[in-house]
């Protein structure tokens, strides 16, 4: 059965360029990122693992950890690290799976069989501190991953996480956000005494919260 928003991320045991891992301890009460890959020493992901390694202490001031996930072995991932850091000018910073069985890709059904039985499609998931998926993105094999984005998601989900806000089209950190319209005009006082700017009843715009 396929994978909904809200649903407990599989756990797994797996062993990375970092060493073994056990995927929900591994996250433990922080955010995570998980990623796939169809194999090593593709031509996007190779553009992809690199740039996600130069923007990863942005992921790290959030607390979120990065993985990565592909279906070949260990000693072919070392390999493929140095191709990353000659042509991306970053070097690996964060674990990549090995997963010469295709167990994560099953668990996450990451598996592509309209185009390959064994082949990965490339998605993003991020998870919650409570374990449960709260984006998914999936990508056609011709088209890089744009990570800036994911990190804008995330910046989204940590702050409706705590407050209650919805953050508007094109959205970025610092930009005003609406109020759920599951919080009353009542309500809403008591939280935001600071008042907001009502465009429709059901619109009611604020400066995001710090």
């Amino acid at each position: 059965m396929s994978l909904r928003l809200g649903d407990t991320a599989p756990d797994f045991s797996a062993d990375t360029t970092d060493g073994p891992i056990q995927f929900h301890d591994w996250i433990g009460d922080g955010w995570a990122i998980l990623f796939s890959h169809p194999k090593d020493f593709t031509p996007v992901c190779t553009t992809e693992l690199g740039y996600m390694a130069g923007l990863k202490s942005e992921f790290d001031k959030r607390n979120v950890k990065v993985l990565g996930v592909s279906v070949d072995g260990l000693d072919s991932h070392k390999e493929w690290a140095k191709d990353i850091e000659e042509t991306q000018g970053n070097a690996l910073n964060y674990p990549l799976v090995a997963d010469p069985d295709r167990k994560v890709a099953e668990l996450y059904d990451m598996i592509h069989p309209k185009a390959l039985e064994s082949l990965t499609v490339r998605t993003v998931f991020v998870i919650g501190p409570d374990k449960t998926i709260k984006m998914m993105l999936t990508y056609p094999a011709s088209t890089g991953r744009n990570f800036d984005e994911i990190l804008r998601v995330v910046d989204s989900l940590q702050l409706t996480a705590e407050h209650m806000v919805a953050t508007p089209v094109n959205w970025k950190d610092g930009d005003e956000v609406i109020i759920v319209p599951a919080l009353t005009d009542e309500a809403a006082k008591e939280k935001f005494p600071g008042g907001w700017r009502t465009v429709k009843p059901y619109l009611r715009m604020i400066a995001q919260p710090k």
